[in-house]
């Protein structure tokens, strides 16, 4: 006989960021971080991006063994002259990102996957907001660093934390760059039936 209950929604990421911005819809779900290498394929950012947080849907749903589940995946990179700066290696590499981005636009690209388990099925997404960093002398840029926020941030960068300061405009969604699309994931889970 066919289970009639509603698939548990999972996470495929560690990241309290996403958690936090997931738990606004109000839907309970559980953690399971992927551990997949974020390795873009060529092409159009958006889809390169879309196909890392299918990889990690993927991952997770192919582990999973209690039941069936949507596992949404998701992958956020800051795109600057039509390259991905990822996240910083150290101090150093976060101020040198920070002096590149300042005064200057960018993307930023987050590709939402969905992947139910057991049945293979999946779709995804992307949404693409532009970014306008200020015009920060050297001394803010050290001062940001120094706060180590930016350390494990794509970018070198945190807009919901002390990296706002930075932050001229955002065009766009706001959600996006903190690492989740709220409005284009409440639609994903909407069309799966979970909302």
């Amino acid at each position: 006989m066919a289970q009639s209950s509603t698939p548990t929604l999972v996470l495929a990421s560690a990241s309290p960021r996403r958690q936090e911005l997931l738990a606004r819809l109000g839907i309970p779900f559980t953690v399971q971080a992927s551990h997949v290498s974020e390795v873009h394929p060529p092409g159009p950012h958006a889809q390169a991006v879309a196909a890392v947080a299918l990889d990690k849907a993927r991952a997770v749903a192919r582990r999973w063994t209690a039941g069936s589940a949507i596992v949404l995946g998701a992958d956020t990179e800051v795109v600057l002259d039509g390259r991905y700066l990822g996240k910083p290696r150290d101090a150093a590499d976060a101020a040198r990102m920070l002096r590149a981005l300042r005064g200057r636009t960018h993307e930023v690209v987050t590709g939402v996957a969905l992947v139910e388990a057991p049945s293979g099925r999946e779709e995804t997404a992307a949404v693409t907001t532009r970014v306008t960093m200020a015009e920060a002398s050297a001394e803010e840029i050290a001062a940001y660093v120094a706060t180590g926020e930016p350390l494990d941030k794509a970018g070198a960068y945190a807009v919901q934390g002390e990296g706002g300061r930075l932050v001229a405009r955002v065009d766009g969604c706001f959600t996006n760059v903190v690492g989740l699309p709220v409005g284009t994931t409440r639609r994903l889970l909407e069309r799966w039936g979970l909302l």
